[in-house]
């Protein structure tokens, strides 16, 4: 008897340790915990920054945005304003005295103003669609936004009159725009983006742009409060020209405009310098590739003089802000997956302040990140950690790192969470360098050989780093080894590496995939009998092109794929810009080019098990692709099911749930081939 109850006793201590252990992983309920910082804003006394903290509302199945503040030493970190409403885009006006921000804490979105010293708030605006771009006047009186006006269409046939009481179908929806829908937003009503100036102390807006054209972006004040700098695209086939955008001063009394840019392709993102001579802006050089880098440009407020600041760098550039003294732009771009802040003055001289930008997107491990120049030579910017979702954190002249906040500590510190290494392969092709990084899991025994999942992004012109990931967390927490890479395409190598696939894609990015898999492979802690491989959108392309092209994956998971380009480019809803820069000519005109691109054409090719997966509201890749291929392999007798995620569209993750479900389904069906 006393045998037995050691025993027992040993059976129920054991059990209880794997249940402890299996409760210090990552789970998929931690998904709906997760927070991070984003949209850093320097306090006027410079001592303190305020930002948005986005966290998951596990009732509402949606993401949440607060403001908070923390100072620059880290302490003090508080709400100032929190709840079960949304919170964003915080505006500080230029004596410093108040701040204008975005809430929907009476219902719609509207701009309110804060008063700092005492906390008092006055909603300024009564409106009925949603304000973007906020920007104070240099005189604090005024405050611009952008806001959405709808256009009223005369219908083509009216109706007789129906008799009382009765009910009839409805009025038919009739469609004159190229672009009628958009991804995240359904079907788009008729109408124009325009800019508005409201009173700050409230009162009823002014529309100051007009005409048929989207009017927006970033807005930038003169000095003198008399007028705003804008990008737009008003040339006369703007809708058939999606790269096309120019800088326009518009007199906020009178609505007259004055362009200030000509060049063909995009100029936007203006900033005036604190002087109140120069413009900083973005732009290149419309080349039709499929990828160009934005340099960094200024030039006097009249528009002559414009001069490039970043010849010598081959990169993207985002994010600018001057400095102080208007001798130096602050700036980020992305290398080799991490995203940097550079400092450039216009004398010529350069600077990295930070490689670690990061942590603010949630499933997949994109590079991503924030950053806002303090003034003094310090930068606060969102931390990258693989770990965890982004934190704010502090870098002054010199390098030292300061972290202001730890939003996830208190659910991520006790978990057994996956390690990242940076892993590198040559391509077999042309010896260019592959990067990418691979996600042990937690308790890692270089003893043993793992199953293997490759993920793939999306993009096609994007990038992975070692970033954050809940769903590479969720992978590695089931006993997987992740790799995901950057293959030629992929942006962040500058633009010759990414037009590697120009007018060819997918092409040799697939032999770049399958050299970084050989090479984890070859470092010995991978079963090759099982390999694993999914990806969304353009990773999505990839992994249906995987399967037509080899057998050696057990299982599949194509996420919101294209399948047929030709039917892709026509109901997709960018169809202007995916026919002028991802082909040579429209579909009708070279069908072999587009079907020989298509992964439908290897689809007699495919035995490999796969799972298709797709928000049913996708328009960036319509559900129709995912049923393209989900007959197809269903006709070629290949075992396959097809996901169909209710209620999102192209961004499955934006839903908490929705991401759960997402890689619940995916790790099932590789389970159901594990052995």
């Amino acid at each position: 008897m006393k045998r037995f109850k050691l025993l027992l006793g040993t059976v129920l201590a054991a059990a209880s340790m794997n249940v402890h252990a299996q409760e210090e992983k990552f789970s998929y309920e931690d998904i709906f915990n997760l927070e991070y910082a984003t949209g850093p804003r320097i306090t006027p006394n410079g001592e303190a920054v305020v930002y948005e903290r986005r966290s998951m509302d596990i009732m509402t199945d949606g993401m949440r945005s607060n403001i908070w503040m923390v100072n620059l030493d880290g302490t003090e970190h508080r709400p100032l304003l929190s709840g079960k409403a949304q919170y964003r885009m915080p505006r500080f006006s230029p004596d410093g005295t108040r701040m204008a921000y975005v809430s929907s804490v009476e219902g719609k979105n509207q701009i309110y103003v804060r008063w700092l010293d005492s906390g008092e708030t006055a909603r300024v605006t009564d409106l009925q669609y949603g304000p973007g771009n906020l920007s104070w006047s240099p005189d604090g009186k005024s405050i611009a936004f952008t806001m959405f006006v709808p256009k009223k269409n005369k219908p083509l046939f009216t109706l007789p009159a129906k008799p009382k009481g009765a009910k009839w179908a409805g009025n038919a929806k009739v469609i004159d725009k190229v672009t009628y829908r958009a991804d995240g937003q359904g079907f788009l009503p008729s109408g124009y983006t325009q800019v508005f100036v409201v009173p700050a102390d409230g009162g009823t807006p002014r529309q100051i742009t007009k005409g048929e054209f989207n009017n927006g972006g970033s807005l930038a004040w003169m000095p003198d409060s008399g007028s705003i700098i804008f990008s737009a695209n008003r040339t006369e086939n703007w809708e058939l020209n999606p790269r096309e955008a120019d800088l326009y001063r518009v007199d906020i009394n009178s609505g007259d405009l004055a362009q200030l840019t000509t060049r063909s392709g995009p100029d936007g993102n203006p900033v005036i310098s604190p002087d109140g001579s120069k413009i900083a802006f973005t732009s290149f050089e419309d080349k039709k590739l499929s990828h160009q880098n934005a340099a960094l440009h200024i030039m006097n407020v009249d528009g002559s003089g414009v001069q490039e600041i970043t010849t010598l760098l081959d990169r993207n550039i985002q994010g600018v802000q001057w400095a102080p003294d208007s001798q130096g732009i602050y700036y980020s771009y992305d290398n080799e997956g991490k995203r940097l802040v550079g400092y450039a003055t216009l004398a010529g001289g350069s600077r990295i302040l930070t490689n670690a930008v990061g942590g603010t997107t949630l499933g997949r491990p994109y590079t991503s990140g924030d950053f806002r120049a303090v003034g003094d030579g310090r930068v606060v910017f969102t931390r990258s950690e693989t770990d965890r979702p982004a934190d704010l954190a502090v870098v002054d002249r010199i390098g030292r790192v300061t972290s202001l906040t730890n939003l996830n500590g208190d659910i991520l510190s006790g978990k057994g969470m996956a390690t990242v290494e940076e892993f590198t392969v040559q391509s077999s092709l042309d010896g260019l360098t592959v990067q990418g990084w691979i996600a042990k899991p937690a308790n890692f025994d270089p003893n043993k050989k793992y199953p293997l999942i490759l993920e793939i992004h999306g993009g096609p012109h994007a990038a992975y780093g070692p970033q954050f990931s809940a769903e590479v967390q969720l992978y590695a927490a089931a006993g997987y080894v992740v790799l995901w890479t950057n293959p030629r395409g992929s942006t962040s190598y500058g633009e010759e590496f990414a037009n590697e696939i120009h007018h060819k894609y997918p092409a040799s990015d697939y032999n770049d995939l399958m050299d970084s898999v050989d090479g984890l492979i070859a470092s010995g802690m991978v079963d090759e009998d099982k390999l694993y491989v999914t990806g969304g959108s353009g990773g999505g392309v990839l992994t249906s092109w995987i399967v037509g092209k080899t057998k050696r994956f057990k299982a599949a998971v194509v996420a919101k794929p294209v399948i047929n380009w030709a039917s892709f480019v026509l109901t997709a809803d960018f169809s202007p810009f995916f026919t002028q820069y991802w082909f040579p000519d429209m579909p009708w005109n070279i069908p072999t080019h587009y079907w020989e691109r298509s992964p439908l054409s290897l689809v007699g090719n495919v035995t490999t098990p796969t799972m298709l997966l797709t928000g049913e509201n996708d328009y960036r890749t319509p559900m129709s692709e995912t049923e393209q291929y989900y007959q197809a392999l269903k006709l070629q007798g290949v075992d396959t099911v097809m996901v169909r995620v209710p209620g999102v569209g192209h961004g499955i993750a934006a839903k908490p749930s929705n991401l759960a479900q997402k890689v619940g389904n995916i790790l099932a069906w590789f389970e159901k081939y594990k052995d």
